[in-house]
């Protein structure tokens, strides 16, 4: 049968990774060799623990004070070294981290057909989100399968001249992946967090990280959920803290000491699912978490001038703010206090999948191979 090698290492990429990964596993018409990278370490593994993934091979180029280019250049050459002794018929890589491009350039060197998972996000500007902007757009040129999350992605790609034969739209896997989570309701490993989920309280929950908000930015974020903590004494602010240290030089000093802030460690998928059930609303400036919030109906606010997810803006399950102090405090105060206004982003309808994104991955695979057929996309 033919062999089929996902490429990931990080914890998003672990997350959208796992239902293809489960679906692949499951089907009669191909083989699967799950490798990872390790870009990140502990998180990665995590993740794969709770989806129950034993990786077939590991690149391990995980180094404290990694670069991207040193990112970028272990894991070609890792991989070069794998292909060379086993050779799969495509190779699955998702989304828009360093690790992808590699898996992809990679890939592309042998002349193994590249199929590129969440393929057609577009921000418009190559350095905001960076480096994942221009990683998208490089994977774009040389994949031969182009999983579009939503009908939006593949107009984004239409536009760059990408063959419309080549294209699937498929929703997008991270619902697949809450979906198998969600109502697992994993126990929380810090003592504070398992306390919190037993009372009923509003939470603000909190994440952020991205490197064009390091600095003053940042130090603005923190500023401003101390205005909040202050003036909403009632609601209760988790913020599961990046290790990175500008994160935390930046966040910490303005909310440490506050009694209704909760600064925690990075939490792992399975909690961190349960933790977001559990939130009022979310602040953000994740990606991943623009597509998970709306599913569990949660008003998303996010620090940052553009979005390469426009699709839930549109629907009105997600706002840009931008991580100016003020606007952050008026608009949490705006969900929080004007009637009327929380409903009308926690009811909109989620524009980024139905939970079968995986399903419709493997069979544009096996079409792809010529071994099976397509089914309707998503939205269809």
């Amino acid at each position: 049968m033919p062999l089929v090698m996902p490429i990931y290492g990080t914890r998003p990429e672990a997350i959208k990774m796992a239902p293809i990964v489960a679906a692949l596993q499951q089907s009669s018409s191909l083989d699967q060799f799950t490798t990872v990278t390790g870009q990140h370490r502990s998180m990665l593994d995590q993740v794969n623990s709770i989806f129950g993934i034993v990786p077939d091979h590991d690149l391990n180029i995980f180094a404290p004070g990694q670069t991207l280019n040193g990112i970028l250049t272990k894991t070609i050459d890792g991989l070069d070294k794998l292909f060379s002794v086993n050779r799969p018929d495509a190779v699955v890589v998702q989304g828009d981290t360093t690790t992808s491009t590699a898996g992809a350039i990679a890939a592309f060197y042998h002349s193994i057909p590249v199929v590129h998972a969440e393929a057609g996000l577009r921000s418009g500007d190559l350095f905001s989100p960076f480096p994942e902007e221009a990683n998208r757009k490089i994977t774009s040129q040389i994949a031969s399968l182009h999983l579009a999350p939503t009908s939006t992605s593949r107009a984004n790609l239409l536009r760059e001249n990408i063959p419309s034969a080549d294209i699937v739209v498929t929703g997008n896997t991270v619902i697949d992946a809450l979906f198998m989570t969600v109502d697992k309701k994993v126990p929380f490993t810090d003592p504070a967090l398992e306390e919190l989920a037993a009372r009923d309280e509003k939470i603000l929950l909190v994440t952020t990280h991205r490197r064009e908000n390091q600095g003053e930015a940042m130090r603005g974020v923190g500023r401003a959920l101390a205005r909040i903590a202050d003036a909403e004494p009632d609601l209760i602010i988790v913020v599961p803290l990046h290790k990175n240290p500008l994160v935390r030089e930046a966040v910490i000093p303005a909310i440490e000491g506050k009694k209704n802030v909760l600064i925690v460690e990075p939490l792992p998928y399975g909690e961190f699912t349960r933790m977001l059930s559990m939130s009022h609303l979310v602040l953000t400036d994740s990606g991943g978490v623009q597509e998970e919030a709306p599913s569990l109906g949660k008003p998303v606010l996010v620090m940052r001038e553009n979005t390469e997810r426009p699709e839930a803006v549109d629907a009105g399950t997600v706002k840009l703010i931008g991580t100016d102090e003020d606007r952050i405090v008026a608009e949490v105060d705006q969900l929080l206090n004007v009637r009327g206004y929380y409903d009308s982003m926690a009811n909109a309808v989620n524009p980024y999948g139905d939970g079968k994104a995986a399903a419709r991955t493997v069979a544009a695979i096996e079409q792809m191979l010529g071994i099976g057929s397509r089914i309707a996309d998503f939205g269809d």
